[in-house]
């Protein structure tokens, strides 16, 4: 059981941990009904514990009718019976700790299902004792038998209005992400009471703490007005009005202080539109004369958001990458803490959004050196450390996720052709990383013995678990040795990052700087040999590299050229 929180010294454990992500849907099927469940999730128990992970967060179980894979919650205090019961997350709460694993799970209150009792309540008339538990609003126009115009023209995050008409009290409710998705009003007191009600509920099983969703979509613009719309489209883009509103603090205070300050536990809050300069008010750190932040970390959006949908960006821009998680370790030094990722549910599969899947193990390895060893918690995706690409999708039909399919029907309606679209989609789908976690070569990649809800990759038959757990020169096994590293030595959990070589649009090279060593940390994200401008003989001796499992002749080689090889990674230290 979650405990009151007590005084902490400055390195907590959840600075030092290595974090892992799970989707349990896709991890393990232990029932054979083709999707992954709790019991799954304790199988596997002993492969995250030798992998080194100390944290693991899992994304929703609850109750849901799962029109967004669960992020849609009918009953914050139940199960969906795919995968499992209350029992079996007790267990696996105690099955982790018995492992030295700390379990966090997701929090997710800035909307609810539909199909929640508090929505279906809401829905029933306009007197409701709970209709200002969501956000209802008149049509702009006099409604009559069918909707006519939106109470604004906020575009969902989901595409298509960001408002839906309810026939039986003709009024529309606001839904920022899926129509079955209402938002919470958190302007009623009462919503958030209950809201942290059940947070104390989750915390006293014995959890460890959330990973805290679309947390800063909570406050909406006042009056919610209208966009500018000098295209005419019809929505326009609402996260202005909707993402890091001002006063949103009084609401996050709120949750620090009713919900959280009273247990000794972990967060994380999701983040998007939190800029670094802002990011203190979120996660400093508690002194003398500072009041702590809301988070112990949050996930920032910047460095992926060179990859949305929307972005321009054709190739993947180094210096761009550099300057923007440059800016967040500066912004947080001393006072605040990262939360380092690459891949989540969210997100296509790094190697094909940084790297280069015919550099699949260089571009792999290199990219968990180049993150993993900056300051903060560095949190792994399920199959990341596989080196797991996207797959390839052949069919507009494939695609299983929500926000996929309504990008479909808007490109669609503005005359984009089938193919643009299929490309689109290979490279930024969310499904990409919601395929079944290849175990071994047997079929299915050993996820579930019958056909798994969404498509198997069929490279399971060469990337899988069993066979990287037998092979040294793994993904896997590498980022073993990087986990380890980084456990073995407190210099790089407190060091000072510092970047060096910050114009060179190939290499990412930075320090880790404490009192008693200097790291120096060279990766070079590119398919082409890049030259390191640095004075190579001053750089100490090379403890870690992904070329050759003999480090005395990678620096001797690197030492004489200067050259790094396409997507190599070398960690060095310099003892004071």
């Amino acid at each position: 059981m979650a405990q009151p929180n007590q005084n902490q010294e400055k390195l907590v454990w959840w600075k030092e941990a290595t974090a892992y992500q799970i989707y349990p849907r896709s991890f393990y099927d232990s029932n054979a009904d083709g999707i992954g469940d709790i019991p799954g999730i304790i199988k596997k128990l002993d492969y995250l514990a030798d992998l080194g992970i100390d944290l693991v967060w899992i994304c929703p179980f609850y109750q849901s009718p799962n029109d967004d894979n669960g992020y849609d919650i009918s009953d914050y205090q139940a199960i969906h019976p795919d995968f499992g019961c209350l029992d079996d997350v007790d267990r696996l709460i105690r099955e982790a700790h018995k492992r030295g694993i700390k379990i966090i799970i997701d929090l997710v209150i800035n909307h609810t299902s539909d199909e929640h009792p508090w929505f279906i309540e809401s829905r029933q008339n306009r007197n409701s004792a709970k209709r200002d538990w969501y956000i209802w609003r008149d049509g702009s126009e006099a409604i009559t038998e069918k909707p006519t115009n939106e109470p604004n023209n906020w575009e969902s995050i989901f595409h298509g209005s960001a408002w839906q008409y309810d026939a039986e009290t003709a009024q529309y409710y606001l839904h920022l992400f899926s129509s079955k998705q209402p938002d919470l009003n958190w302007e009623n007191p009462e919503v958030k009471a209950a809201l942290f009600s059940m947070i104390h509920w989750w915390l006293e099983r014995g959890i460890d703490g959330f990973r805290v969703d679309a947390i800063s979509h909570i406050k909406k613009q006042a009056n919610l007005p209208s966009l500018p719309n000098p295209n005419g489209d019809n929505y326009v883009s609402s996260f202005k009005y909707h993402m890091n509103v001002k006063g949103i603090e009084e609401h996050l205070h709120e949750l620090r202080d009713k919900a959280f300050s009273p247990f000794d536990i972990v967060t994380v809050g999701e983040a998007n539109g939190v800029a670094a300069e802002d990011a203190l008010t979120w996660v400093a750190e508690e002194t003398a004369t500072n009041k702590a932040g809301v988070f112990n970390m949050i996930f920032q959006f910047e460095h992926m958001n060179l990859w949305s949908e929307d972005s321009n960006q054709s190739s993947f821009n180094l210096v761009k990458f550099k300057q923007i998680l440059t800016r967040w370790q500066n912004a947080l030094e001393g006072m605040g803490w990262n939360a380092l990722y690459l891949e989540n549910h969210d997100q296509a599969r790094s190697i094909n959004t940084f790297g280069n899947p015919n550099y699949r193990y260089a571009s792999a390895t290199a990219l968990a050196t180049c993150y993993f060893l900056m300051k903060g918690t560095p949190f792994i995706y399920q199959g990341q450390e596989l080196g797991l690409v996207n797959f390839h999708f052949t069919s507009l039909d494939q695609f299983d996720d929500i926000s996929a399919r309504n990008l479909i029907n808007k490109l669609k309606h503005q005359g984009k052709s089938d193919q643009y679209i299929l490309s689109l989609l290979n490279r930024v789908s969310r499904d990409h990383s919601r395929l079944p976690m290849p175990w071994n070569s047997e079929e299915n990649g050993g996820f579930s013995t019958v056909t798994p809800w969404i498509t198997v990759n069929p490279n399971y038959e060469r990337i899988n678990v069993s066979e990287q757990l037998n092979n040294q020169n793994s993904v896997l096994q590498f980022y073993k040795q990087l986990i380890e590293l980084r456990k073995q030595h407190k210099s790089l959990i407190i060091g000072r990052y510092k970047l060096i070589l910050a114009d060179d649009p190939n290499v990412y090279a930075y320090q880790r700087v404490s009192d008693d060593c200097t790291w120096t940390i060279i990766t070079n994200l590119s398919d082409n040999v890049a030259k390191v401008n640095i004075d190579c003989s001053a750089l100490g001796d090379l403890i870690l590299d992904n070329q050759t499992k003999n480090n005395e002749i990678a620096k001797t080689n690197f030492e004489k050229t200067g050259l790094a090889s396409a997507y190599g990674a070398y960690v060095f230290m310099t003892k004071h």
